[in-house]
């Protein structure tokens, strides 16, 4: 377990208790709201209740009048059209969203993913044979494309027009598309840069109904497949992401899509679904379906509206999931065995590694070195690798410094993808190390956890919590609140819990009450709980047992 550097940082007193009589709250919400931007009563309410009035016209971004043009010339033409989407949650929501809205305008249609193990990611020329083998004359790519620029020249060349919906870094140059939506593109005026690729789908939908003037009731019936990506996708959940996770999670709890009723059932130990259920729940059984066998699957679940389907579909991704649990834990452990500690980066490679999850492998393996890392898999003498990064190192540049050696990659800065011929691996990994080592710091190899504030636990009760609840969703930009607490008594002994005895659960001893505090993963540091006062740092929960709502402490770390 790598040693980790607890960090508080300060804010500014004058505008807290500007908060504290303005809000009318306490002292330690208001420097909760302080770490978020959020300075004033405006912002506060806009930060508490989102306004679906607040989105941006989805004109603002660059191509989409052309993008609608070519839709209705479609529709008017009566054209069969592909929906072509990434394997991945973004992807598989994507294509789900944007077949049910041409469905909804009774657009003949087709739907295609990649498969992860054959095609990789982005547009095949696969997908492009599929297209015209399927009298394709319109493809709408989502969540890729950017990139694409071969396979795009090659459906071009075919009379195949494309539009492109990705919200992927872009390159030197650009595919030749009909349209490119991407609100990172040069020259785009779209105010917020950091949707996700279903949320680029989404403004597309918008952007049609306005032209055609259709109720905006039919553009806000998807904003749960957009909450659902959005969160998935790991973007900032600020500006209109929060605006969309926000109302998209409320449509969850309420109508949703009949795809993800069938999921939330099977997750049924939560009455109401959060950003942590969709993140920990949800989430996951949608990927699996492209990691483990095909993303296909995923979709045709978000696209029925038949029950006896829709049963089968979230059973089979119920189980795909587990399976998915089962094979990631094995590549873990042994990928664990081959780390090189004394490295400033991590590169590892096996043929006996499963594709799918390579990705989830490589963040783990960083919660045990705290180092940028890329876990390759091999197939045929082809490595596909999944790259994840440590706070504050941009391994997107790093990666691209080798782009010579690549035969492909894309992503962002703490997250890439890439294929490497077997025969370039080790002069790919020779430079990869060099640069890192060369340009990575010392501070960046030291793991810290982000402080909100120093929290005195008797004073907590369930009025902090509801409001610390009205935070969500969170994710980057607007972080779960993490507290600390020194010198705190425990009741009795710590208990190792769960199958493998991985986690552990303690009892803390406060003026007139105790909590429970639970850690998972932290077993090997029960240890350090030997003494009465311990030092720690949390985040705080609700637990639900036998309908009983509870409040506990979900531990980070600890000394």
């Amino acid at each position: 377990m790598q040693v980790k550097e607890w960090h508080i940082s300060q804010v500014d007193s004058h505008i807290v208790q500007r908060l504290v009589k303005d809000l009318n709250i306490s002292d330690d919400i208001a420097k909760l709201l302080v770490k978020r931007g959020i300075y004033d009563f405006d912002s506060a309410k806009d930060f508490f209740r989102p306004n679906l009035s607040k989105i941006y016209d989805p004109f603002l971004m660059k191509d989409m009048g052309i993008a609608v043009d070519r839709i209705n010339q479609a529709k008017k033409n009566n054209e069969i059209l592909l929906v072509y989407g990434d394997y991945d949650v973004d992807g598989t929501t994507s294509v789900a969203m944007i077949s049910l809205f041409l469905t909804s305008l009774d657009v003949e249609h087709k739907f295609y993913c990649p498969d992860r193990y054959n095609e990789g990611y982005g547009i095949s020329k696969n997908g492009i044979d599929f297209a015209i083998n399927e009298n394709i004359s319109l493809i709408i790519a989502l969540d890729c494309g950017i990139r694409d620029i071969e396979s795009i020249s090659y459906a071009r060349s075919k009379g195949i027009d494309v539009i492109v919906c990705d919200h992927h870094k872009t390159g030197d140059k650009l595919p030749n598309a009909n349209a490119i939506l991407n609100p990172k593109q040069k020259n785009c005026n779209y105010p917020f840069k950091e949707l996700c690729g279903c949320g680029v789908g989404f403004k597309l939908i918008s952007a049609f109904h306005i032209k055609n003037k259709i109720s905006v009731d039919n553009t806000l019936k998807y904003l749960d497949f957009v909450a659902v990506a959005t969160l998935a996708d790991i973007v900032p959940v600020v500006d209109e992401n929060r605006i969309f996770a926000f109302h998209g999670i409320l449509k969850l709890n309420t109508n949703p899509n009949p795809g993800f009723t069938a999921l939330i059932k099977k997750l049924s130990s939560r009455q109401k679904i959060s950003s942590s259920e969709i993140l920990f729940g949800l989430a996951p059984m949608i990927n699996s379906a492209g990691r483990i066998e095909h993303a296909n699957l995923a979709v045709k679940l978000l696209i029925s509206n038949n029950s006896e389907e829709l049963n089968r579909y979230s059973e089979n991704l119920f189980s795909l999931n587990l399976k998915r649990k089962k094979i990631e834990s094995e590549i873990f452990n042994d990928a664990l065995n081959n780390i090189d500690y004394d490295l400033s980066a991590t590169v590892l490679c096996s043929n006996d590694w499963h594709k799918g999850v390579i990705g989830i492998v490589a963040s783990k393996l960083i919660e045990k070195h705290y180092r940028p890392t890329i876990v390759f898999s091999e197939k045929d003498g082809l490595l596909t690798g999944s790259a994840r990064s440590v706070k504050g190192f941009n391994i997107y540049d790093a990666i691209e410094n080798c782009k010579d050696l690549c035969e492909r990659f894309g992503g962002h800065k703490y997250a890439a993808g890439l294929t490497v011929k077997k025969e370039n691996y080790e002069s790919f990994k020779s430079r990869f190390l060099s640069i890192v080592s060369k340009q990575i710091t010392e501070d960046q190899m030291i793991q810290k956890i982000d402080i909100d504030l120093q929290l005195d636990l008797n004073k907590l009760d369930n009025k902090f919590y509801r409001i610390l609840k009205q935070f969500s969703p969170f994710g980057p930009g607007n972080p779960k609140p993490v507290f600390k607490t020194h010198n705190l008594n425990l009741k009795s002994p710590p208990v190792l819990i769960g199958a493998d005895k991985k986690h552990i659960k303690f009892l803390l001893d406060l003026k007139n009450t105790n909590i429970q505090a639970v850690g998972f993963n932290l077993a090997q540091l029960v240890g350090k709980l030997k003494s009465n006062k311990i030092n720690l740092c949390y985040t705080i929960e609700e637990n639900i047992w036998n309908s009983k709502k509870t409040l506990q402490l979900l531990v980070k770390d600890f000394f």
